[in-house]
């Protein structure tokens, strides 16, 4: 082989990898999250593009139960507007039931006997005491007249001295009988102790207590969406068992008044973000058509990447930074998670 000859051989060889390297790069460049330089057929300039995500007005929010068992019924629909409070799904708890019905008698039991200690005695008992001291009071005054008069007799010593003596012995009892009797009727008349009051508010504090618990219970068995929006996934089917051991989401909901961009632009390209800064949104979904928009918000903290590229060569341990992308025309309804492709653009250049 000539030397010409083996020549021409390396040069055409040197423009064949030339030529696949130029087609490789400009795929690449295409479709890679890291594509800069100016547009051919356009006007404006990307200084830098990152992966994106459609999101809704807020983030989508995963929902599931608050305790364990099987989930009984499921009342809504992937795609389903709900409103705050709405009941999405409910876990049996029938075997509460009774458990709540118990402490709700014991409840209404306290307060009863809070309500009883509080009137203090009733009035029929009011009445007995006050008619038995009366009649103490008259045997009284009787035994008294009797002593009064044993005694002018005794004086005159037409009596003995043992009739005397139990006329003072018979006025002694009608005086122990008439101060019982007087006991009897303050007692049955006075207020509760301070101290049978408190116990009888602990009681019933207690016993509302145990009520507020068990409906608390029952209450976590209804799962309700903590947020206005849409049903994006229904996760779960009746039947299914649910445990707070190994949680997992049942529901995924997001406000989807609203559509946003979140971008992770890459560590490198932090100093070129800017709010205010215009990009263009590009994704397979879109069959070549770009929206427009700008950086609305920027996070305060670096994180880590969440959004893969599906680029081989693309570097998964670096940091990113969030930065929140405005839509320029909110109307159309893309789909929340489409992963897009957000190219950021120099100051002053819009296609």
């Amino acid at each position: 082989m000539t030397a010409q000859r083996r020549w021409l051989l390396g040069g055409a060889a040197v423009l064949a990898v030339i030529a696949v390297a130029t087609l490789f790069g400009t795929s690449r460049n295409r479709n890679s999250v890291q594509a800069r330089g100016t547009s051919s057929n356009t006007a404006w300039t990307v200084v830098f593009a990152s992966p994106g995500r459609v999101e809704g007005a807020s983030e989508t929010t995963q929902v599931g139960a608050a305790t364990d068992g099987i989930l009984k019924a499921v009342y809504v629909t992937e795609g389903q507007f709900v409103k705050r409070g709405t009941l999405l799904g409910e876990i049996a708890c029938d075997d509460l039931q009774p458990a709540l019905q118990t402490a709700m008698a014991e409840a209404d039991s306290a307060r009863q006997a809070r309500t009883r200690l509080l009137r203090g005695a009733r009035n029929e008992e009011k009445t007995i005491a006050r008619e038995k001291t009366a009649a103490a009071r008259a045997t009284f005054e009787e035994a008294k007249s009797r002593l009064d008069m044993q005694r002018a007799l005794y004086q005159k010593e037409e009596i003995s001295r043992a009739t005397y003596d139990q006329a003072v012995r018979d006025l002694g009892v009608a005086d122990a009988n008439l101060r019982a009797a007087l006991g009897t009727e303050e007692l049955v008349a006075a207020p509760p102790l301070r101290e049978d009051t408190a116990r009888a508010d602990a009681d019933v504090l207690a016993a509302d207590g145990r009520v507020r618990t068990a409906e608390q219970r029952i209450g976590k068995c209804a799962i309700e969406t903590p947020i206005d929006g849409t049903v994006l996934r229904v996760y779960a089917r009746p039947g299914e068992s649910f445990s707070t051991v190994t949680p997992r989401p049942l529901f995924s909901l997001a406000d989807t008044s609203t559509r946003h961009i979140k971008a992770e632009v890459d560590e490198r390209d932090v100093d070129k973000l800017s709010v205010g800064q215009n990009v263009i949104i590009q994704a397979d979904a879109l069959d070549g058509k770009r929206l427009r928009g700008s950086v609305a918000r920027i996070s305060a903290m670096m994180g880590r990447k969440s959004i893969s590229t599906g680029d081989p060569s693309d570097k998964s341990d670096r940091d990113i930074l969030e930065a929140v992308i405005e839509l320029d025309d909110n109307s159309r309804p893309l789909p929340i998670g489409l992963r897009v492709t957000v190219q950021f653009l120099s100051d002053g250049h819009r296609e």
